[in-house]
């Protein structure tokens, strides 16, 4: 609109009057008006239509030519041209259409610019909503009067929409025959031409294919890409190795690390976060908020002396952004998130506390589920390994589906304690935490973290009875693989039962030998090898399934080589000290076995020798 404005100043225009919604004071507020003009505003609460706007805008005025634009419009013709072709024409009103965009030699749509005379309010109602298509050119036609169309010389890059508007950067770009002296060409690039201001900042790293302008001020760091037609507003800043294709980026706006913008325009002020991914879109300012509260409500608040602390706050806040890496930011929104998850976690571990200090006196007593307790912190570490994807996902509360999560889990919690069901009860706690996940930050977070709350479920016993079912054929099959091992490679063997005797020694496998922990402990190590690998789907459930199998393998191993030692071993010291040092042995042979099955599923696949990074930049209009 201030572009509008200037240029119809440059052409001698005096008198402007500005037709839109409910938005006058928005307008006169923002937009700075140029000194030649007297531009008057207008509020049209309803839709009045051009003809109703024009009737608004010209009042009682008489004898006066009108000149028509919209104000979404790139590159408005010479007002010379406007009037030569009204004269020429000899007509009441004069349509005025753009070029083709392909072709310049053939007509293409209205461009939105008409030239009329004020006699033609005798043809517009005094009131509602009246078009200049629809409603006055079919009034004139009956009154006897003449409408004449033109072909402009050159595309006026009027838009309706976020597309439209880059169609029309594109277009006024491509057709720039030369930078304006305020330009000076950037002697980087490889491509078109690309110019900037002479106090932009362009990395030596960086590469700029035009056609690219770069306004005042604006920053472009190391190993950016900046891919034309594009326009980099004033002290816009762009961060290392961020990508930028055919967008416009309004002054002001910054742009983290690792970004992406493709065909998209962002406003303003705007801030994107590093690793930001933004195609087809259009990225509006959020201002900053303090508990809140609007930044520039909390300055205004402070200067004017009513209340100093929540100045102090921001200083802090903005002192704790400076250490914290871009996906960390504190603002309003993320304090909020932040306490309220803070609040609910509280809730969580007091509602929980008995649930989840038995829990412990389990990992504690038992050898089988011992490992469970080490579920957590390499559930958090996990999260923290995939922090940057995690921050990427858009926080939006899923309170419907996640009361009903919510819910459910309470339900099984509540049948747990009614029933006597420990493991119920257990369960509920998994179960919690994902519908708090739901709740709190939605589904596109909670699809992201969902096998990471699967993992977190194997940090639970199983129930009695299954484990009761399980326990007898794990410990006959223990003893009957260990026996056949020991016969494999030479010795006498004898199984009696759950007892082997071998030689003069008889080695008993005892229940907790019958290769569960073994088989909880490798569930662990195999779920988190599949959550830290980066592999196909396929690949990571054949590690994961395969982890029963290993584990059974590694517990034969052990039993049998204990056995072998219960030979030559003396005391029941060594033997106690050779049984529990042959358990923790078995674990590096499962990692072993892991990496070996995931050495032996990259043989079989074909990865590319070479990745690299391609880069497609196509104009759409």
């Amino acid at each position: 609109m201030e572009r509008l404005l200037t240029h119809l100043a440059d052409e001698g225009i005096r008198d402007v009057a500005i037709c839109s919604g409910d938005d006058k004071a928005l307008l006169a507020n923002t937009i700075r008006l140029d000194r030649r003009l007297h531009v008057k505003f207008l509020d049209e609460p309803l839709p009045v239509g051009t003809a109703g706007c024009i009737r608004d805008a010209v009042g009682d005025e008489t004898e006066t030519l009108l000149l028509i634009f919209p104000a979404g419009i790139v590159c408005p013709p010479k007002i010379n041209v406007l009037l030569n072709a009204h004269r020429d024409g000899q007509a009441d009103l004069t349509v005025m259409l753009n070029p083709d965009y392909e072709d310049s030699s053939q007509t293409g749509q209205i461009s939105g610019i008409y030239v009329c005379n004020s006699d033609l309010l005798a043809h517009i109602p005094k009131a509602g909503y009246f078009d200049i298509k629809e409603g006055l050119i079919p009034e004139m036609l009956r009154a006897g009067k003449t409408a004449h169309a033109a072909k402009l010389p050159h595309h006026t890059g009027d838009f309706r929409n976020r597309q439209g508007y880059l169609d029309s950067v594109t277009s006024y770009l491509e057709g720039v025959p030369e930078f304006s002296k305020d330009l000076k060409k950037y002697k980087g690039t490889d491509s078109q031409a690309a110019g900037m201001a002479a106090s932009a900042k362009v990395d030596p790293g960086a590469r700029i294919c035009g056609p690219v302008v770069i306004m005042d001020d604006a920053s472009v760091s190391s190993s950016a890409v900046v891919l034309g037609p594009t326009i980099i507003g004033k002290n816009v800043s762009i961060g290392k190795d961020s990508v930028v294709i055919n967008s416009v980026l309004w002054s002001d706006a910054q742009i983290g690390r690792n970004c992406r913008i493709q065909r998209s325009v962002v406003d303003n002020h705007a801030v994107l976060r590093s690793n930001a991914v933004v195609e087809d879109q259009s990225v509006l300012f959020k201002p900053k908020t303090v508990l809140g509260r609007s930044v520039s409500r909390v300055l205004e608040v402070t200067h004017s002396g009513t209340n100093g602390l929540e100045h102090v706050l921001q200083s802090h806040l903005d002192g704790i952004n400076k250490k914290l890496p871009d996906w960390a930011q504190l603002n309003g929104k993320n304090i909020s998130i932040l306490l309220a998850s803070g609040f609910v976690l509280i809730a969580f571990f007091w509602s929980y506390l008995l649930g989840l200090i038995d829990l412990w006196d389990l990992w504690q007593k038992s050898d089988e589920y011992s490992s469970g307790l080490l579920v957590p912190f390499l559930t958090v570490y996990v999260l923290w390994s995939r922090r940057h994807d995690i921050a990427k996902c858009r926080i939006r509360p899923c309170i419907w589906w996640g009361l009903f999560a919510f819910l459910t889990a309470q339900a099984v919690r509540f049948l747990g304690l009614f029933f006597m069901y420990n493991s119920a009860e257990r369960l509920s706690i998994t179960l919690t935490v994902g519908a708090l996940v739901l709740l709190l930050f939605g589904w596109q977070l909670f699809l992201k973290v969902a096998s990471v709350l699967l993992f977190l479920c194997l940090m639970l016993p199983l129930p009695n009875q299954v484990q009761t079912i399980v326990a007898q054929p794990l410990q006959r099959w223990a003893t009957s693989s260990a026996v056949f091992c020991l016969e494999t490679v030479g010795y006498e063997v004898m199984q009696e039962g759950n007892v082997i005797h071998i030689g003069e020694s008889s080695v008993a496998v005892a229940e907790a030998c019958n290769g569960l922990r073994m088989v909880t402990a490798f569930f662990v190590i195999s779920g988190l090898v599949v959550l830290l690998v980066k592999r196909a789907w396929w690949e990571k459930l054949i590690v994961l399934f395969s982890s029963l199998p290993i584990a059974l393998l590694c517990n034969t191993v052990r039993l049998s080589v204990t056995a072998v030692f219960f030979t030559v071993l003396e005391g029941e010291h060594w033997e106690q000290v050779f049984h529990d040092f042959g358990g923790y042995a078995m674990m590096p042979l499962a990692l072993a076995a892991i990496v070996a099955e995931l050495w032996l599923l990259a043989q079989l696949t074909m990865l590319p020798d070479k990745e690299e990074a391609i880069i497609n930049a196509r104009k759409s209009r």
